[in-house]
């Protein structure tokens, strides 16, 4: 009878290890917040964006099985920090700030900064010009470091939102005048129904050299700093997804992308 038991027990315990899901190797935390062309839910409820390519592109050149976890942006380092993601996908600026908490693989793609505004044909974005009107800016990016530090003391009035989407509504209601983000997201927006009928690019805005602080190093995969052998896989894969074209092939997927980002090269 106990052998019998025994058997049963054996049976059902292969019988749960067969029928259980796989779990992933690797949790990978993208903001909750949309942000076109780089991550946004479909019809379907699906994440598609070129971070989100770029994403099951690197899992598959490190051979490992991910999972992607949207995260609230303001979060989204303590979930790292606490082991409830691996790694954070999700347009995140590398700077010395963010590195006294986490690390950084090597960069994985730039793009300037830029103005969008209300189609008027005024293209003038120095500070003097802009003084009085309302400028908004995603919260907790280095677009709201720059504006608090280079355009709110020239007399420009600044209002953060927790989303860019939300910026980009609000700028097309005509509730804001301007709107300064990375200029690939805002390519995208300008290149939607809602942006062709309110708005044109204002211009590019030059990143200050001398303050790394504001905009960082790039943008890249935000890792726990005790994770040195996943960094050094990650900085692997980066370095040979460039030799083989990977990322322009990603990119090339994105008209509104291409020719606008800075993007690893081939060693």
């Amino acid at each position: 009878m106990w052998t019998s038991r025994l058997a049963i027990g054996a049976a059902v315990a292969a019988l749960l290890a067969t029928s259980a899901p796989a779990m992933a190797d690797l949790k990978v935390g993208i903001a909750a917040e949309p942000y076109p062309p780089f991550a946004s839910q479909d019809a379907t409820g699906k994440w598609v964006g070129w971070e989100i390519d770029f994403a099951e592109a690197i899992c598959a050149e490190v051979k490992e099985k991910c999972e992607v976890v949207a995260t609230a942006w303001d979060g989204i380092i303590p979930a790292l920090t606490a082991k409830q993601i691996d790694m954070i996908v999700a347009s995140m600026l590398v700077t010395e700030k963010r590195k006294e908490v986490i690390d950084f693989t090597q960069f994985y793609y730039d793009t300037p900064p830029a103005i969008i505004g209300p189609k008027d044909g005024d293209k003038d974005t120095t500070p003097d010009h802009m003084k009085g009107k309302m400028l908004g800016v995603q919260v907790s990016t280095g677009h709201e470091r720059y504006a608090t530090k280079y355009l709110v003391p020239s007399g420009v009035e600044l209002k953060t939102y927790s989303t860019q989407d939300e910026a980009n509504n609000d700028l097309a209601a005509g509730r804001l005048d301007y709107v300064l983000a990375n200029s690939s997201a805002l390519y995208d927006f300008l290149d939607t129904d809602q942006g062709k009928a309110c708005c044109e690019l204002k211009g590019i805005v030059d990143k200050p050299k001398d303050d790394p602080g504001i905009y960082g190093e790039g943008v890249g995969i935000g890792l726990r700093k005790e994770d040195t052998a996943l960094k050094d896989k990650l900085n692997a894969a980066i370095t040979a997804m460039a030799k083989a074209g990977k990322f322009d092939e990603i990119t090339s997927k994105y008209p509104q992308l291409v020719g606008k980002m800075t993007l690893p090269k081939a060693q």
